[in-house]
C-alpha cells in the first residue's frame, strides 16, 4: 500500500482549525450562560442622596420634591449692594511725563493700572494718591477720569 497523503504539516494546520473550532464553542457556551445569570436588575447601580453608587435603589418615601420656582438656571443677578464702587484709589507707582504715561498701584487689588495722559484731568507726579475708574484696555485694565484724591 502506498503512503498516505496526508503530510506532517497537513495534520498541524488540522490540529489548529480543530483547536480553534472547540475554543469558539467554548466561548459561545460560556456566553449563553452568563446571558441566563446576568439580568438587567443585576447590572443595575444607583446613586444615592450623598452621590455615592450603590446597588440597592433607593427609597421613596425619602425623594425630596424640588419647586420648579426655585430652580435657577445661569447665574445669580447682583443686587445693588454687591456691586463695587466704581471710583478706586490709589498711588502712582511711575509716570513719564514726556512720553505720557504711568502706573497706579490700586489700594484694594494691589495690581498695576495702566494710566494714559488722554485720561487724566489734573496733573499727576510719582507717590501722588488718585482716585479714578476701571476699563478695559487693549493690553489689560486702563485708569481713566484721573484727578487727585484729597
Amino acid at each position: 500500500m502506498g503512503r498516505s497523503q496526508e503530510t506532517y504539516n497537513k495534520k498541524e494546520v488540522g490540529n489548529k482549525k480543530e483547536k480553534k473550532r472547540k475554543e469558539k464553542e467554548k466561548k459561545r457556551i460560556a456566553k449563553k450562560e452568563v446571558e441566563k445569570k446576568g439580568s438587567l436588575d443585576d447590572m443595575m447601580a444607583y446613586v444615592d442622596e450623598n452621590g455615592m453608587i450603590t446597588d440597592t435603589p433607593p427609597d421613596p418615601s425619602k425623594k425630596k420634591v424640588e419647586k420648579l420656582e426655585d430652580i435657577q438656571i445661569g447665574t445669580p443677578k447682583r443686587d445693588a449692594a454687591q456691586r463695587p464702587d466704581p471710583i478706586r484709589t490709589g498711588i502712582v507707582s511711575f509716570f513719564n511725563d514726556s512720553k505720557g504715561y504711568g502706573f497706579i498701584k490700586d489700594s484694594e487689588t494691589k495690581e498695576g493700572v495702566f494710566v494714559h495722559a488722554n485720561n487724566l484731568l489734573e496733573d499727576i507726579k510719582e507717590g501722588n494718591v488718585v482716585s479714578f475708574e476701571v476699563e478695559r484696555g487693549h493690553k489689560g485694565l486702563a485708569a481713566i477720569n484721573v484727578k487727585l484724591s484729597k
